[in-house]
């Protein structure tokens, strides 16, 4: 069991008795994640790791958000795909997004680690970014960039080992969930997955072992792991598939059930990949591990494997000293590799369906401490990428350098739940109640820009300024809400999965503002997905949602 207290600060920041016991701690808790990880790849380590491209990969397997996402009859949302880039170790948000509106606070906060502001470049008038950041101006200037402010939860947990639990299982911060927020979809969907599993692998992992992000409510997580394409054709062929059932019920026979369950994803998806592998090139620059891991995502992208989830791993920002040397280098890595990651896409003419969205465990404290770096805090911005998010922004709130919790930590502002399922709804089309499901309530959606187009609404335009979203009063009656920029010519119809008309909700002329509208099922109306469209003038938007009976 970790101690969740591991990580908690008793004397203030910068002080040298406070960083000789924070280290103390800080070694503690990494003993607990290196013997959390060492678990999770008994499978792994007996001499049958393989790498796909000198990569550790992990496949999950039967995701029920997978399933759901592939019989979506939505051809624009089949094509959509999810990158999380993991930045482990608690990344610096305030040395990554410098608030130049309280410039002055911010330099006294960190004397001797502050970045600069002839080392920045601006994104507003408000904040920048690190020159080592450079390579995302272009992005943020076609509108391919948005930063979420001051994300967190509640009651910030301060250990490595456990924050990065509740990010993975989603949970609350007193709730101790040993399943992932994805992987959990698999016992539903398909209980006996270990020994039927989809042609396709839903989601794939890059690093991160040992995280519980693609684990079932049994702690199973199901890898893949390869030397080579040629290696992976090799295993594929001979078939090797090991038994699941009759093992011992005792602790050898669970580290036995998933090294062997390990090998058997391998060897089925084994020719998969490979052939995805080989249907592309790789076509950008990359020089970095995390550069490494995302070419491979890319090419695998490319070469239409029709995975939709993937995670990818930066190590590093655990920055409690030296911050100065360590941390420019591994937003400069950032920053490359996402660039290098989008031409590549683009080369292969897929940057349009692919999302990214950059997530750690926590941020770290405001004040700078006697080694020259910072120890762990609470809140951080998350940063999102692709051409889905309809254009640039900073939304959320911003950092307060004034008014920081009871450990001298900034305070959140946005859930980081709130992200997951704006990604899940908005983005991969997921309907509300299975979102709401999978994260244990229903969460506020952030107005990203991203749209679920339906398809009666792929040949128009996404209305800009417009954000809408669906709430469920019932299983059978939702609202629709929605607000207008301006006064506009607005006609808002249900149609069902075959694009059929099922009624509409408004057809005339509404002023600018905020309205609402609601559907209720009629008793000829079967469960099932439907679909909103609102269309103003020639432009359109819509979502999906269910309705059970």
């Amino acid at each position: 069991m970790c101690n969740h207290q591991d990580h908690q600060h008793t004397n203030q920041p910068g002080r040298l008795g406070s960083t000789l016991e924070h280290g103390a701690a800080h070694e503690r808790d990494h003993r607990q994640w290196s013997r959390r990880s060492f678990l999770h790849t008994l499978g792994l380590s007996g001499g049958s790791a393989f790498l796909l491209a000198n990569l550790p990969i992990s496949a999950l397997l039967n995701a029920p958000l997978a399933v759901a996402l592939s019989e979506s009859n939505n051809s624009d949302a089949a094509n959509r795909i999810l990158v999380l880039i993991r930045l482990k170790g608690g990344n610096d948000g305030l040395n990554t997004l410098i608030p130049i509106f309280d410039y002055g606070r911010y330099q006294a906060l960190r004397p001797t680690i502050r970045i600069t502001q002839n080392d920045t470049f601006a994104l507003n008038t408000a904040f920048a970014m690190p020159k080592t950041m450079s390579a995302l101006q272009g992005m943020w200037a076609e509108g391919q960039m948005k930063v979420v402010h001051s994300v967190g939860y509640a009651e910030q947990n301060l250990s490595h080992f456990r924050s990065s639990d509740i990010w993975a299982s989603a949970s609350d911060s007193n709730v101790l969930d040993n399943s992932g927020w994805l992987g959990r979809y698999l016992q539903g969907q398909h209980p006996d997955y270990l020994n039927n599993p989809p042609a396709i692998p839903p989601a794939v992992q890059i690093g991160s072992v040992g995280n519980l992000a693609f684990n079932d409510t049994s702690n199973v997580s199901i890898s893949v792991s390869v030397n080579d394409p040629n290696e992976l054709y090799e295993i594929a062929r001979l078939g090797r598939l090991y038994d699941l059932n009759n093992l011992p019920e005792c602790l050898y026979g669970e580290q036995l059930g998933y090294m062997r369950s390990v090998a058997n994803s391998t060897f089925f998806y084994a020719e998969t990949i490979k052939r995805a592998y080989d249907s592309s090139t790789t076509q950008a620059e990359y020089s970095s591990s995390l550069g490494r891991q995302l070419a491979m995502v890319a090419r695998l992208i490319k070469g239409n494997l029709g995975t939709r989830l993937y995670m990818v791993t930066l190590d590093g920002f655990d920055t409690h000293a030296r911050q100065n040397e360590l941390h420019p280098q591994l937003l400069k890595d950032v920053a490359d590799s996402v660039s290098a990651f989008y031409n590549d896409l683009a080369a292969g003419n897929r940057q349009e369906d692919v999302v990214t969205a950059t997530l750690s465990e926590f941020g770290r404290r405001p004040e700078q401490n006697a080694s020259g770096g910072t120890d762990h805090g609470a809140a951080a911005p998350m940063l999102l990428f692709g051409a889905g998010l309809n254009g640039n922004g900073l939304l959320g709130t911003p950092p307060d350098l004034q008014n920081f919790d009871n450990d001298g930590n900034l305070r959140f502002g946005t859930d980081f739940r709130q992200v997951y399922a704006t990604l899940l709804e908005n983005w991969l089309c997921v309907d509300a109640i299975t979102v709401n499901q999978v994260l244990g309530r229903d969460f506020n959606r952030i107005a990203l820009g991203l749209n679920c187009l339906t398809p009666t609404s792929v040949q128009g335009a996404a209305v800009p300024g417009i954000t809408h979203n669906v709430r469920y009063l019932s299983t059978r009656d939702v609202i629709i809400s929605y607000t207008l920029p301006a006064a506009t010519q607005l006609r808002i119809e249900i149609f069902n999965l075959l694009g059929q008309p099922v009624a509409t909700l408004f057809n005339g002329y509404q002023m600018a503002g905020t309205h609402e509208v609601q559907f209720s099922a009629t008793g000829y109306l079967a469960s099932g997905q439907y679909f909103y469209r609102i269309q103003a003038g020639e432009r359109v938007i819509g979502q999906a949602f269910r309705i059970v009976r």
